[in-house]
């Protein structure tokens, strides 16, 4: 079953077009990847998705059309989204960002479980639990805007260019636990992310966008294999 299903997705920044009838879709428990240079059409896409850009085309979530749906009644039926540049609130503490991201819940013992969940997937959070999350590192935002995101408890999590600035120990930690997420928890996730090696390597399924439009798509595996296309398109 596809959880998310994508057709003829176009978007605008006022008159400037940034997409062209992109076709995609992400399977249930599935995490679907979306590689491209920059100003491809990435973090459009996601925003497309979660209806903060302005959009034509129709997009289906958990079965039900979304298209010119509010973003907070998307986020309400699970969908969840790690902007890049952390998105955090720089000004509250690690906790109260977390208590924030359960801001749709009404489960009081269940938003505490899942925060002391949090606590054992990301030991340094709980360490800084009452820090401010702007003195945080940067790798430590990042954990804290992913488990913000999670404590909605989503079906579907988006996330934008998670590697972005963070040194490659910390990149692999926070990629190793993405991978727990999805495997224990069973979240579905679509990934926007420069690094085309370490989403490959995570995703069942890729997209690749040049200027706006889908130009090759397929098994993560394959194009990962393919050598031509890894330097064609890729880089690397």
């Amino acid at each position: 079953m596809n959880l998310l299903e994508v057709k003829n997705l176009s978007a605008w920044y006022g008159p400037t077009q940034a997409l062209f009838n992109v076709n995609f879709h992400l399977s249930q428990g599935g995490i679907t990847t979306i590689l491209g240079a920059n100003g491809a059409g990435k973090t459009t896409t996601l925003r497309s998705v979660c209806q903060t850009a302005k959009t034509s085309g129709d997009i289906s979530f958990v079965g039900q059309s979304i298209s010119g749906m509010s973003t907070d009644k998307i986020v309400r039926m699970g969908m969840a989204h790690v902007p890049d540049g952390r998105g955090t609130f720089t000004g509250l503490t690690v906790e109260e960002n977390l208590k924030l991201g359960a801001y749709t819940r009404r489960d009081k013992d269940g938003v505490s479980e899942d925060i002391e969940k949090i606590y054992v997937r990301f030991p340094r959070l709980r360490e800084r639990y009452s820090q401010q999350a702007g003195t945080l590192s940067g790798g430590e935002q990042q954990m804290l805007a992913i488990s913000r995101a999670l404590m909605l408890r989503p079906k579907l999590l988006l996330l934008d260019e998670p590697s972005f600035g963070l040194a490659p120990l910390i990149v692999q930690e926070i990629f190793e636990i993405m991978k727990s997420i999805n495997q224990t928890d069973g979240v579905s996730m679509l990934l926007v992310e420069q690094n085309a090696s370490l989403a490959l390597n995570l995703a069942d399924h890729a997209y690749l966008l040049e200027t706006g439009k889908v130009v090759l798509s397929g098994p993560a595996e394959d194009i990962r294999s393919d050598e031509t296309i890894r330097r064609t398109y890729l880089g690397y």
